[in-house]
């Protein structure tokens, strides 16, 4: 398979009807995958004919095209459009302030727009289309742990440290740059870093490579490419062009040593938090974005969603790890404390999140299930993956005496779906008590009966409502008792959110903890367990995996 072309423009400056026609142009000679618009793509005076020929889809964008905030706050009409629909119209996406998004190519590109307001010490920014961040954006962004491409407006600072490529004492004093962006690359690694130069000068570093970690024996290179504005008077160069090849892991002549070291203290990844997301988004119709939700005008919606990527005020710092379709986090108010299981080697709450990157209600209700590449399938194996993987690190730093439930609630109206994961003596599981459990709580609060029964997700598209729970151990002989329990839930049920809670509440003696709003931890002490976890969760994390490693 042929490696995917891509095609990058400096600022337009509200010059789309140009910039677009030149697109066309290139496009139709050479079968671009996407379009990367770096810098400003409008500014305050941006004509507003323009805006609603664009809106309205009179000017029609040929190709899938990404762009970020510059230096400029997106117009107003615009602003309302992606808080609404998330898209502006065909083919042309926001990827908002700060992002993570794959494509359907499987480029993961990560995002962080605006210039850096040191004004703010803490926090991260809510207004999606105002024109800055602050160093908890990009400090959040780290934990996407890789990137294809990463899209900034500031430059990365030092960049040019270690380069032959001169820059002119103008050039450099008019760059806006900033030692957190430099510390995100660093972390990141992309293959490509892609910025907006301040004046009409165009900047290509040489490749750098970054330090070798552990035994894969590559290194990591990344090129830095910053855009002169598209049609600038001294025709420096705007366009550029390349082909992401992730399988060539060649050295090319030239490269230089990473410039970013001196930013890139010695940390653990458990300094590395993730935005959960303050403001990313996850794309995935057929050129990367995310099928929206079949609710006409769903209570809340991405931005207010507490589960959901474009939320600004998630607790970054409690996001444990990101994979491409899902992510899981440690639990607010854990029902296990951190010395709850320590007796059986665990440090840290074992209660955990599993959610879905998309913004849905259901699994089925991301795309077509029998689509085995489709949206549903991949979030669905995903999330498997993250429970099995969660599983078989607490059997084993437990040394198999302890074992794990993990429960959905699967309903048409609700806001996000998330699997619940809370640890349990495995004594409870291999008896059949936590079994018991269950289905003595819902007989108690005249519920459906439970089924013994694999859901497959084929199944789950025309099942209907339903309560599933999954409770596995394993004894350490190669005996692992799994099993699966679904509860029909009718439409006009009113179902207890926090059942799953309350049953393993009651059978492992922790009743005075059954509300989490009763059990909230100090953000110290909830990234203290989020450290200690990563730590012991690392051998497991598939999501360290480094490409083509």
């Amino acid at each position: 398979m042929a490696a995917p072309k891509i095609i990058v423009l400096g600022s337009l400056n509200g010059q789309l009807e140009p910039a677009i026609k030149k697109l066309a142009t290139l496009h139709a000679k050479n079968d671009f995958a996407l379009a990367i618009l770096t810098g400003d793509v409008f500014t305050p005076t941006t004509d507003d004919e323009l805006i609603s020929s664009l809106l309205s889809g009179t000017l029609q964008v040929p190709l899938p095209t990404y762009f970020t905030l510059g230096t400029h706050p997106l117009p107003e009409r615009i602003a309302a459009k992606v808080e609404t629909d998330e898209e502006i119209c065909p083919n042309f996406h926001f990827l908002g302030k700060r992002s993570i998004t794959k494509t359907s190519d499987g480029m993961r590109i990560v995002a962080l727009g605006g210039l850096l307001d040191t004004n703010l010490v803490g926090g991260q920014s809510k207004e999606q289309h105002l024109s800055f961040h602050t160093e908890d954006d990009a400090k959040a962004l780290r934990g996407a742990n890789n990137a294809d491409i990463l899209l900034t407006s500031m430059w990365p600072a030092n960049i040019w440290h270690g380069s032959k490529v001169a820059l002119e004492p103008s050039q450099q004093a008019s760059i806006q740059s900033t030692k957190v962006i430099a510390e995100l690359c660093a972390a990141l690694k992309p293959r490509y870093h892609l910025s907006a130069s301040p004046g009409a000068f165009f900047y290509e570093r040489e490749p750098f490579l970054h330090p070798s970690q552990g035994d894969s024996g590559v290194n990591n290179l990344t090129r830095f490419i910053s855009m002169a504005p598209f049609g600038n008077e001294a025709k420096a160069k705007a366009m550029y062009a390349f082909s992401l090849n992730k399988s060539d892991t060649t050295t090319p002549l030239g490269a230089t040593g990473s410039p970013l070291a001196i930013h890139q203290k010695k940390r653990a990844r458990t300094d590395e938090s993730y935005n959960r997301f303050g403001g990313g988004h996850h794309r995935g119709d057929r050129h990367g974005r995310r099928n929206k939700r079949r609710r006409a005008s769903p209570p809340p919606g991405p931005d207010r969603c507490y589960f959901c990527l474009s939320n600004p005020n998630i607790s970054s710092h409690m996001c444990c790890s990101i994979g491409d379709e899902s992510y899981i986090t440690t639990a607010k108010g854990p029902l296990p404390t951190s010395t709850t299981f320590v007796e059986q080697g665990l440090s840290f709450p074992g209660h955990f999140i599993i959610i879905p990157l998309a913004h849905a209600a259901t699994i089925p209700s991301m795309g077509d299930t029998p689509d085995p590449s489709g949206d549903a399938v991949r979030t669905y194996n995903e999330m498997t993956r993250f429970r099995e993987s969660l599983q078989a690190m607490i059997s084993a730093k437990s040394s198999h005496k302890l074992g794990v439930v993990t429960w959905e609630i699967s309903r048409d109206r609700n806001v996000h779906l998330i699997w619940q994961l809370i640890t349990i003596p495995a004594d409870l599981i291999q008896k059949g008590v936590a079994e018991a459990a269950f289905r003595v709580e819902a007989e108690n609060q005249q519920y459906p009966a439970f089924l013994t029964k694999d859901l497959s997700l084929e199944e789950q598209a025309g099942y209907g409502d339903f309560f599933r729970v999954w409770l596995w151990a394993d004894n350490g002989e190669d005996k692992i008792k799994g099993k699966s329990l679904v509860m029909p839930l009718a439409p006009d049920l009113r179902f207890d959110l926090q059942f799953g809670r309350r049953v393993l509440a009651k059978l492992i003696g922790m009743e005075k903890r059954f509300v989490w709003q009763d059990c909230m931890q100090t953000e110290e002490e909830e990234t203290k367990d989020v450290e200690a976890f990563r730590e012991a969760f690392k051998d497991w994390d598939f999501t360290l995996e480094q490409d083509g490693a």
